[in-house]
């Protein structure tokens, strides 16, 4: 008499997780890509005038932002950091909060530090300051906006 097996069944799928996980590995790719081109001529205007650290960086990436070696490599150390935590749901979580609050830091840095302080060390614009603002709230977002469940209901 032939034994019936009920048929196999996937996992369920973490979708919130997978998200998170996608998430943090499109923004480490694209921080570690934008801390690379803040190094590199064409991409980066000012490249002679490109300083260590501080307001005084004669350099600006896509013309637009002014970078410094030690802004570039923020961009790029948080890069690799979103690239390795996109390999686990609570890595990639952790990542994008802890992303966000350096992005929101950077953002009141701009907006409380004189930029011919020697506490600027990470040269902030106008530009620049409106942009970290906005990618840290989104990447805050990511983390604690949860999408809402699916119901029958709603079919």
């Amino acid at each position: 008499m032939p034994t019936h097996h009920p048929p196999h069944r996937p996992a369920p799928v973490d979708a919130v997780g997978l998200a998170r996980r996608r998430a943090a590995g499109l923004v480490g790719l694209g921080l570690a890509a934008l801390g690379v081109a803040g190094f590199l001529p064409g991409i980066t205007s000012g490249l002679g005038e490109l300083a260590p650290a501080g307001h005084a960086s004669g350099a600006h990436l896509l013309g637009i932002l002014q970078v410094s070696v030690v802004h570039n490599l923020v961009h790029l150390g948080l890069g690799v950091a979103g690239v390795w935590a996109a390999r686990s749901a609570r890595a990639a979580g952790a990542f994008l909060l802890t992303a966000g609050a350096v992005f929101l830091g950077l953002w009141v840095h701009g907006l409380v530090v004189e930029p011919s302080s020697a506490a600027n060390v990470v040269p902030v614009d106008d530009v620049g300051g409106v942009l970290h603002l906005l990618l840290g709230m989104v990447l805050v977002a990511l983390v604690l906006l949860r999408p809402r469940p699916v119901t029958a209901e709603d079919g």
